[in-house]
């Protein structure tokens, strides 16, 4: 079954008090659920909102990434233990939000280009254990990596499909799935649709994003070839809008937001019509 969810990062990063009424609000719009980006370190804080949550008949989802400290790909095994602690970490906080999917590029660390060289067999390796190790931790909690794939500006690891089933399918591990972001492909691959289709029999997650980040519907993505092929993958899961502001200036910094694109509401509400429509257009159920 299809769910629609919101990704609150277009307010902040961790989880303020602001994001009660926020998310009652969501659940008012029609949204299925909520999605935070996991700055906040404190598990209490997770339960706390996540209860706030369920009270409201929403669910929720996480979203993080590999940091330099804890990077997958390092030659240094105790960094490589570092992401593996990092990841457990992450499951013992989304277990207590009660989420079941960690999406989000954790195969290495965000943005970071030492090397200055492609992606190595070792590399890919590296990350592949990494991830099964987690996924082991993961399995326990009931809850699923959703391994992203960005673009050449961001990472080097893994930009395209084909690049994540590759390391999907090296990992091995049932716990350890795929993400399909919109806007990562609408950089990287050929063929939008085609490019759903091949990563089909590993996706676990799905990120709605606009090209300029901004409102889904508003770009130029080739939004009926999208769902068109969401439809043919009979992919059932979440379908998130990812669309970001200026409002967590760290976060922004980081991802090189520079610009407003949308204002949070306009993003929420018309992000989710936009999808009704699309989905009710091509029988997304």
């Amino acid at each position: 079954m299809i769910k629609t969810g919101f990704n609150l990062l277009v307010w902040n990063g961790g989880i303020p008090n602001e994001f009660y009424p926020i998310a009652e609000r969501i659940k008012k719009i029609g949204y299925d659920g909520i999605e935070v980006f996991m700055a906040e370190p404190d598990p209490q804080v997770y339960r706390k909102f996540g209860a706030h949550l369920k009270s409201i008949g929403l669910e929720a989802t996480c979203v993080t990434g590999g940091s330099v400290e804890g990077n997958a790909v390092s030659a240094s095994a105790p960094v490589r233990a570092k992401a593996v602690d990092q990841l457990k970490h992450a499951v013992d906080c989304a277990q207590a939000i009660g989420s079941r999917i960690i999406c989000g590029p954790i195969h290495s660390a965000f943005a970071y280009f030492p090397n200055r060289q492609p992606p190595s067999d070792q590399e890919i390796g590296w990350s592949a254990e990494v991830l099964r190790e987690a996924g082991d931790y993961a399995a326990q909690a009931d809850i699923t990596f959703a391994v992203e794939a960005l673009n050449r500006f961001e990472c080097y690891l893994v930009n395209t499909m084909d690049q994540l089933s590759t390391l999907i399918n090296q990992a091995d591990h049932p716990r350890v799935r795929a993400m399909f972001d919109t806007h990562h492909a609408n950089i990287e691959e050929k063929k939008i649709g085609e490019a759903l289709k091949r990563i089909s029999p590993v996706l676990a997650h799905i990120h709605i994003s606009e090209n300029d980040r901004g409102t889904p519907g508003d770009g130029h993505l080739p939004w009926d070839d999208i769902f068109s092929s969401i439809a043919a993958i009979n992919y059932s899961g979440w379908l998130t809008i990812e669309a970001f502001t200026r409002n967590d200036p760290d976060f922004a910094n980081a991802i090189n937001v520079w610009r407003e694109y949308s204002a949070p509401w306009d993003m929420a509400e018309k992000g989710f019509a936009f999808i009704k429509q699309m989905r009710e257009k091509h029988g997304v159920v």
